[in-house]
């Protein structure tokens, strides 16, 4: 599919891997949707690359419902979906006061990052089957974003992972699912990025971190990220794949 001129939906669009997927995809001439809880930075984004904020909770199907029709109203039927909205949490199952973690923490993270990204595809792929096929009878495409961590979980990456676990594991299905209609279904898996998150830790914490990655030996770039998301929406035989991007990396048990 040709990005130029086609309307394109990104979830956690205003910081991180999101904004550089927004700032890309615009680039390449998408009117582009950046669909955020905060949406102070989303419209910082918006206004930087002629897009429109979209305040989005995507565990919440009104919310989403209300984001895809202003966005709708603003630039007509989205045809590419980035899913990049996420949260992370580290907690051992077995805290060192011998107390159970939480259940809430582990829900509410699946709740987020699968869920949540499942419930806005399903209205995504919805609108997108009424839309009329384009060259080679595609309507749409989507993209969901896991994680090494669906591959190389961590100590205390139970929820995190599991969460991850479930894109992946979702994105063969979705995509044979939604073939009859013309729409695609990829999942990058990134490594350690140069996201604000990461950079907020210790310079030395970071540099360990980079150290540990193979080739190139260092913190993957928020650009990198976006040209691959940006590479699936053009190349039409990308299908129920799902890539990792991560410089080699495999990661420890710590």
């Amino acid at each position: 599919m040709n990005i130029q001129g086609h309307a394109a939906l990104v979830t956690g669009g205003a910081s991180g891997l999101g904004e550089a997927v927004a700032r890309e995809l615009a680039r390449l001439g998408a009117k582009v949707a950046v669909l955020d809880v905060n949406m102070a930075l989303a419209e910082k984004v918006a206004a930087d690359i002629g897009g429109i904020a979209c305040q989005c909770d995507i565990t919440n199907t009104d919310s989403v419902t209300a984001a895809l029709a202003k966005a709708t109203a603003a630039h007509g039927p989205a045809r590419i979906l980035m899913n990049i909205a996420g949260i992370g949490t580290a907690k051992r199952i077995v805290g060192k006061d011998g107390n159970a973690a939480p259940l809430e923490d582990f829900a509410r993270v699946i709740n987020v990052n699968l869920i949540g990204s499942y419930n806005i595809s399903r209205l995504f792929a919805a609108a997108c089957t009424k839309l009329d096929p384009l060259e080679g009878g595609e309507r749409g495409v989507m993209m969901f974003t896991a994680s090494v961590a669906a591959f190389d979980g961590q100590v205390g990456q139970q929820a995190y992972s599991a969460s991850k676990g479930g894109l992946v594991g979702m994105t063969l299905p979705m995509a044979r699912d939604l073939a009859q209609h013309g729409i695609r279904v990829c999942t990058i898996a990134p490594g350690l990025f140069a996201t604000p998150l990461m950079m907020q830790l210790p310079e030395p914490v970071q540099q360990s971190l980079a150290a540990s990655i193979p080739f190139p030996p260092r913190l993957g770039k928020p650009e990198e990220f976006a040209q691959l998301a940006c590479h699936i929406v053009t190349n039409a035989h990308l299908n129920g794949e799902v890539i990792r991007l991560d410089g080699a990396l495999r990661m420890a048990p710590r």
